[in-house]
């Protein structure tokens, strides 16, 4: 083997246990050669097709099982993934039994990914007649590349219009006129803006005499260079940069004339890069004042962060405990470090970013999925230069936890008990809030949980002084909670006092905040118009083809949805099973509360906040924005409305159907009902007036229910902790879902039943299952759920070893190699 072959270790973007051998030459010149973290090309597969990976481990040992390909190329001069992201992704992989390709695409901003496009090239060889032996198609194809030499696949499908390409471009490979080829493009590309300057020659004052005296038969041309010179403030302090857009509109020019005047010799074109990460903001002093019950808390933190690395902040809602957070984000970047603020919803960094950066400035960035490729991965390598003048805080949702952090020194975890802070699909499915944990303890850092209704297990941590505990029980400036009250649904049906899906007592509610000119929330945890239709005939439901769900119906685009997996069709006008027109709508969502609303206070403005209406970047800030400036009077939302959003005018929540949250079948129903309608309840009455929220529902009496009007949370843990203990689900065991998937039905069944019997022969009666879950049948496949309840004290690895050992077992069998495994840790 040469001296100079050496073999690295790499992470492909790819759903693949094991990390992948490949070999370079070493370079001469060490600043060519590479270093662990860097990005190369490499090929991989039957068609060595070639992918962006990761380099993890640089070594001279030769793979044994399989040989070592060469690299294609490096794509970086220095890493862009460090050894602390590295120790996460593998804990992420071993904990939640995830293959580490699938972290590595999750954790990487897409940008980074290198893009392999095929190219066609006309083959230089070819030895036959173009006109005699190709088609009429292929010719088009082939007298293309008369001209171009190479074509891309997007633009072949120009040229042939519609006509399939891939037939095509088989026929043509076969007559040998043309050859595939791939290159590489990077994703990324830096905003790139035109700027004008002098060209040396006109930079010379005699000079640029003469070229006036050229120019005075030109008259726009002459325009132009007359607003450059006063844009560029060439006779008092020339330092000005001109940028070349702003010369065209100051001057109303076309960007032709301009580059006339750079074909003179007048006028010079450079470009610089330009971030797209730009905040309209305006920087306070930064100092943030604290009332006698904020300091107290924040001193308990500060005293406890001596004694444990996690804290729970547990501050009732309007406490202020944000004012909290700035105070202990200000010690930790006047120490250096870096802090990472988590929150669960996107809405919510809309808000709190305007009041962050008015203390912090540019030293705060904010990273979500909303952000395009680009963004991200400007915010990835603002975070990778470490510098404290620029992004050393990081405010995003579950996703920022990747970024590449050197020197964190706080996390904070805001709304810690959301269940948006859980990965679902695709793998790897973590849970941020306690992957956040493990960063914290990677970097030696702090981590403070808050929530005005933590989840049942880090209060029961805090409880067993697993974490530090800390109380914020009164609201900030004095204000109150909102008064709770409940509406019977029930006994006003039976009275035919209902206005469609209003109480007479939410009717009146309303229409008291609208004559006080206060604002009011709505809250319905549905989007769409409505649920399902029905046949009052037959009874015939319209089911979505591909899952066996209703279709909901969205009255705005006149179609049938199918929320899982996103299908649709128009609406029907008469039964398609009987013919009947007898059709009703079933059930309500947020757009027919919004319709309804119109009809019963047609003055009002009203707008609505679900997945359907924030689908585009800036459309969480534009609805936040006009509800904080009063141009809105309803808003009309699910969850999104529920969490952590601060309005001095709403006098006015409305919860329209407690009851879908009390019936949930899930072991934390009762909980995340507490915490939805608490949340909600939180937004009432912030400023001046003590606010009101009205419960809608048919079981008035229900315990959820009165836990929540007397904001009883502790009452609420009590119960649930018992019934947790006693039926054996979290804190007191780590649960595990398998869902096994497959097109038939009857093979999902025979290998959901050998599965469970292999992990049974390991785990005992730990084993619960198969069974149809409430929706058996997604995307045309069916699924079976298997539960798995592991004892805490049960090892981790251990677990994982049994649990891969048990499928890797099940998935050799050709019997069952069609049938897919997903594997959820702690999936509730």
């Amino acid at each position: 083997m040469s001296n100079n072959k050496i073999f690295i270790d790499v992470i492909l973007p790819v759903s693949v246990p094991n990390t992948f051998t490949y070999y370079y030459y070493k370079k001469n010149n060490e600043n060519e050669n590479l270093i662990v973290g860097q990005r190369v090309v490499v090929p991989f597969g039957k068609g060595n097709k070639l992918y962006t990976a990761i380099v993890k481990k640089i070594h001279q040992i030769e793979p044994t099982e399989y040989l070592a390909k060469e690299i294609n190329s490096i794509l970086d001069n220095a890493p862009i993934v460090n050894t602390y992201q590295f120790q996460l992704w593998e804990w992420i992989s071993d904990y939640y039994i995830a293959n580490l390709g699938d972290v590595f695409n999750a954790a990487l901003p897409n940008a980074f990914k290198i893009n392999i496009e095929t190219k066609i090239y006309k083959n230089l060889n070819y030895e036959g007649d173009p006109i005699n032996d190709l088609s009429d198609t292929e010719y088009l194809i082939y007298e293309a590349l008369e001209v171009r030499n190479t074509l891309e696949m997007i633009e072949i499908s120009e040229i042939l219009s519609g006509i399939s390409i891939h037939k095509t471009i088989k026929s043509l490979i076969e007559k040998r006129a043309v050859v595939l080829g791939e290159e590489l493009k990077e994703k990324y590309k830096p905003k790139l803006i035109p700027f004008v300057r002098l060209s040396s020659y006109a930079n010379e004052e005699q000079n640029l005499k003469i070229i006036f005296e050229n120019l005075s038969k030109k008259p726009k041309q002459t325009e132009i260079l007359l607003s450059f010179l006063k844009l560029n403030n060439r006779y008092h302090s020339p330092t000005l940069e001109v940028n070349k857009i702003e010369l065209q509109k100051t001057t109303n020019a076309t960007s032709v004339a301009i580059n006339q005047m750079v074909e003179s010799g007048i006028f010079e074109i450079y470009e610089k890069e330009d971030s797209r990460l730009k905040y309209e903001f305006q920087q306070s002093n930064g100092e943030v004042t604290l009332n006698e019950h904020q300091q107290q808390a924040y001193k308990q933190i500060k005293d406890s962060f001596n004694e444990k690395d996690v804290t729970l902040l547990f501050g009732i809602t309007g406490s202020g405990k944000t004012e909290i957070y700035i105070k202990l984000i200000k010690d930790a970047i006047s120490d250096g470090k870096q802090v990472l603020y988590l929150l669960p919803e996107i809405a919510l960094t809309t808000q709190l970013i305007v009041r962050l950066q008015k203390v912090f400035g540019n030293r705060i960035g904010v990273y979500h999925s909303k952000f395009n490729e680009n963004e991200r991965a400007e915010v990835w390598n603002e975070v990778l230069k470490n510098n404290n003048e620029k992004f050393q805080i990081i405010m995003g949702a579950r996703s920022a936890l990747f970024l590449p952090f050197s020197n964190l020194g706080l996390i904070i975890v805001d709304e810690e008990h959301e269940t948006s802070y859980k990965q679902f699909d695709p793998a790897p499915r973590y849970q941020a809030r306690d992957t956040s944990i493990v960063l914290a303890k990677l970097h030696n850092a702090k981590i403070l949980l808050g929530s005005a209704t933590p989840s049942v297990e880090s209060y029961y941590n805090a409880l067993q002084k697993k974490y530090g505990y800390v109380e914020l029980n009164n609201r900030f400036g004095g204000m109150l909670l909102p008064q709770v009250f409940c509406s019977d649904v029930k006994e006003a049906t039976r009275k035919k006092q209902m206005k469609s899906h209003f109480t007479p007592e939410m009717i009146q509610h309303i229409d008291e905040a609208i004559k006080n000119k206060e604002q009011i929330i709505l809250f319905q945890n549905r989007r769409g118009y409505a649920p399902f239709m029905v046949c009052e005939d037959c009874g015939q439901v319209p089911n979505c083809k591909h899952c066996d769900v209703s279709l909901t119906y969205h009255k705005a685009s006149n179609q049938l949805k199918c929320h899982y997996c996103g299908s649709s069709k128009k609406m029907v006008s008469s039964c398609p099973a009987c013919g009947s027109n007898r059709i009703v709508l079933k059930g309500f969502g947020t757009e027919q509360i919004e319709e309804e609303l119109e009809i019963y206070f047609p003055s009002i403005r009203i707008a609505r906040m679900d997945a359907d209406t924030t689908r585009n970047k800036n459309a969480y800030r534009q609805i936040i924005n006009t509800f904080e400036d009063r141009n809105i009077d309803v808003l009309v939302g699910t969850q999104m409305v529920t969490k952590g959003l601060d309005f001095d005018n709403v006098a006015l929540v409305g919860i329209l159907n407690a009851d879908s949250m009390l019936h949930f079948p899930d072991f934390r129903a009762f909980e995340r009902a507490f915490q939805l309608m608490c949340q909600v309840s939180g937004r009432a009455g912030r400023r001046n007036k003590r606010g009101k929220v009205l419960i809608q529902t048919y079981e008035p009496f229900h315990t959820v229910i009165q836990q929540v009007i007397k904001n009883d949370y502790k009452g609420m843990y009590e119960y649930e902790i018992l019934q947790r203990r006693n039926f054996n689900y979290p804190p007191f065991v780590r649960i595990i879902l398998f869902t096994l998937k497959h097109v038939s039905a009857d093979q999902l069944n025979q290998g959901a039943d050998e599965f469970a019997n292999e992990l049974k022969s390991s785990f005992g009666n730990r084993v619960l299952g198969p069974e149809f879950p409430i929706i058996s049948r997604i995307k045309n496949q069916y699924q079976k759920n298997i539960l798995l309840k592991v004892e805490r004290t049960f090892s981790v690895e251990a677990t994982r070893s049994l649990i891969l050992a048990v499928k890797n077992k099940f998935e050799v069998s050709s019997k069952y190699k069609s049938v897919k495994i997903q594997i959820d840790v702690d999936p509730y």
